[in-house]
């Protein structure tokens, strides 16, 4: 199983434990990942506000240079994700467009392959089954909160992966690794994105919230498939915390990195240790619990 890989901004900056996770679990399932050579960035929430065509091109590039090799593209960032699939609708619903990116980017593009998103290719590609079958640490005793947050599976017309308002698809995972999956009611709420910089007291209020609602939710941390989300609900945490006066301690996981350890990686191999919410006590408890039963 190949496919082309678009690592995109974020993993190769505050995102480095997703993308060495992410490469980690792949090649323990036997998912081979290309990355596509001289890849740029996707425009992300940027480009669109500035030019269309642009917001449209910088991911269509992407796109074609994998359509040369006759690749689907892995994509581990919701926001790379959903740019790309918002380009791969407009290319296969207008000859016009096509042909206009086509010359913007100087190069042929078809639009006859797919982004797929990480999460999808692990779950439905690979299996639940055969990842059940990998796991030699269970996450046992962890109740953990699958937040998906607002790019992966929205707008439907778009990304149609998994259910726009309650996907279940981390869900189903937490409990394939032996973890259990809280229901909880914002597990597709925005975390904010860049507003906890633009406008602190908005972004901050709705960081706020998903804490408090995972944690009412009986969750001991989050789990989640967005750099973007992950950056908000681990970094400024201890913001959050100040502002509100509550203390919370959730540590914020990237699935991949559960992954794992449930397969029998460490901690350290994992890519947990650069945490800003230390998640190593809570694998321990974990541990520990599963050792003694």
């Amino acid at each position: 199983m190949k496919y082309a890989y678009y690592p995109g901004c974020a993993l190769e900056t505050t995102a480095k434990e997703y993308d060495h996770s992410t490469r980690l679990v792949a090649r323990h399932l036997g998912v081979e990942l290309w990355e596509i050579p001289d890849w740029n960035c996707c425009g992300a929430s940027a480009a669109h506000r500035v030019d269309h065509l642009l917001a449209l091109a910088l991911p269509a590039r992407v796109l074609a240079l994998a359509e040369e090799q006759g690749l689907d593209i892995v994509v581990p960032c919701a926001a790379c994700y959903n740019r790309m699939k918002a380009v791969e609708k407009a290319v296969r619903e207008s000859e016009e467009m096509r042909k206009t990116i086509e010359e913007i980017i100087e190069r042929s593009y078809k639009g006859s392959v797919s982004a797929r998103s990480v999460l999808d290719v692990l779950i439905n590609q690979v299996g639940l089954e055969s990842i059940k079958a990998q796991v030699k640490r269970p996450l046992a005793g962890l109740k953990l909160a699958a937040y998906y947050g607002c790019l992966w599976v929205r707008p439907p017309c778009i990304t149609a992966f998994d259910d726009p308002e309650d996907p279940m698809t981390m869900d189903r995972l937490v409990e394939a690794l032996g973890g259990e999956a809280v229901p909880w009611p914002y597990k597709t709420e925005c975390c904010g994105a860049s507003l906890p910089t633009a406008r602190t007291d908005v972004g901050l209020g709705m960081v706020y919230q998903i804490l408090r609602r995972a944690q009412e939710a009986g969750a001991v941390a989050i789990v989640t498939a967005c750099p973007i989300c992950h950056l908000n609900l681990d970094m400024r945490q201890k913001q959050v915390e100040a502002a509100f006066q509550e203390e919370f301690n959730l540590p914020i996981f990237y699935f991949t990195e559960l992954m794992a350890v449930a397969f029998g990686y460490s901690p350290k191999e994992a890519g947990l240790t650069t945490h800003f919410v230390n998640p190593l006590p809570l694998l321990e408890s974990s541990l520990e619990r599963r050792e003694t039963a």
